[in-house]
């Protein structure tokens, strides 16, 4: 056989098995997340019907990458439907108080909301696992956990008793630490500490001594610098910068064990979902993917700017915990979870699902992303 004439059969294979790859990889993303049957809707009817809609929001305001995010998914979906759907978007307290924002869906009294899916927690426990637990998984693997490993599908089951569809819609990606008057050197040195601090987060702080402080976000300055608290988290280095807490605190503790990836989310009421026209809905939940990527990406690409902003202007150390701190919340993370999903059957069917995902994708990053940032 002549070198052409093999180069050519070569070809050939490749070209077949391209096509079979391609049609492979289209089942795959079709089959990825079974939340949506947009592929067997039949075409997309517009009877032309205008839609407005109200956006409720648990950020304040013009608050960057959050709010200013916001503003480009009501325009985004604005433009995708040629004006057929426009979305008002209120930051928190402008309508409605902000942490009124899922029951102002729930009911109806506006058609679509933003947040943070742990701010519910007192509606029903298992909502906290769709945001971020502490050692949780990172950004990356919290989207194909949801997109890919069914965490959706268990996520629209915990909100249907609402009458609410979620969707990503961000994630801050890996949380700082927080900032501390006190130097951290073990884990007595949390003894005693008052920070304000969310979430299950707060509850492993109380277990290992300390005191877990609630306050808005416009109260943490001056509760800060008057020594009512002793110590915050807050985000990462872009936000923290523009709150000026590189002002007032001395240390600034990395990695953010309690917020590893902290998704954000869209919720929508079910009722005036199910009223939109296919293609509309469809346009929504793309809407909400973009933004969810896009808030990522803004997040990675502010906090590596503000970061060295920090170090460069501040007379603050940026340190890391010691190892043995983080074996140690580490330890008594698993025993807050583990308590949290004894005593709730949603919570435990959840953290199931989501425990067994991260085992699997960790023997991936163990190989990947982690040897990889080890031979940096």
């Amino acid at each position: 056989m002549k070198d052409n004439e093999r180069s050519s059969i070569s070809r050939s294979k490749f070209l077949r098995a391209s096509a079979i790859g391609a049609v492979g990889v289209g089942l795959a993303l079709n089959s990825c997340s079974r939340t949506t049957d947009e592929s067997n809707s039949g075409p997309a009817v517009n009877t032309g019907k205008k839609f407005r809609w109200n956006m409720v929001t648990t950020w304040p305001p013009n608050l960057p990458v959050l709010a200013e995010g916001l503003k480009m998914f009501a325009q985004w979906v604005d433009n995708m439907s040629a004006g057929q759907l426009k979305i008002k978007v209120y930051g928190g307290g402008e309508l409605i108080p902000a942490l009124e924002a899922f029951d102002a869906v729930s009911s109806g009294t506006a058609e679509i909301g933003s947040g943070a899916s742990y701010y519910w927690a007192g509606k029903a426990a298992a909502t906290q696992f769709f945001a971020s637990i502490p050692f949780g998984l990172n950004a990356q693997q919290m989207n194909a956990w949801l997109y890919c490993g069914g965490g959706i599908e268990l996520w629209e089951e915990v909100y249907a008793p609402f009458n609410v569809i979620p969707m990503p819609g961000g994630n801050t990606g890996v949380q700082m630490g927080g900032w501390f008057n006190r130097k951290i050197n073990s884990i007595h040195d949390l003894k005693g500490l008052k920070m304000r601090i969310p979430g299950l987060g707060g509850k492993v702080l109380v277990r290992a001594g300390g005191t877990a402080v609630l306050s808005a976000g416009s109260e943490i300055y001056t509760n800060l610098e008057r020594g009512v608290i002793d110590a915050t988290e807050w985000i990462g280095p872009y936000h923290d910068y523009l709150m000026g807490f590189h002002q007032i605190a001395d240390y600034y503790y990395y990695p953010g064990w309690h917020e590893p990836g902290t998704t954000l989310e869209i919720f929508v009421n079910k009722h005036k979902f199910e009223q939109l026209p296919k293609h509309l809905q469809v346009i929504v939940k793309t809407a909400a993917a973009r933004l969810n990527i896009w808030m990522l990406s803004e997040f990675e690409a502010q906090n590596a700017e503000y970061l060295q902003k920090i170090r460069n202007e501040a007379d603050v150390e940026v340190l890391s915990f010691p190892d043995d701190v983080i074996a140690e919340l580490r330890t008594i993370s698993k025993e807050v979870i583990d308590e949290l999903v004894e005593g709730d059957a949603m919570s435990r069917k959840v953290y199931e699902s989501l425990s067994s995902f991260q085992k699997k994708i960790g023997g991936w990053a163990a190989v990947s992303e982690k040897k990889f940032y080890s031979a940096l």
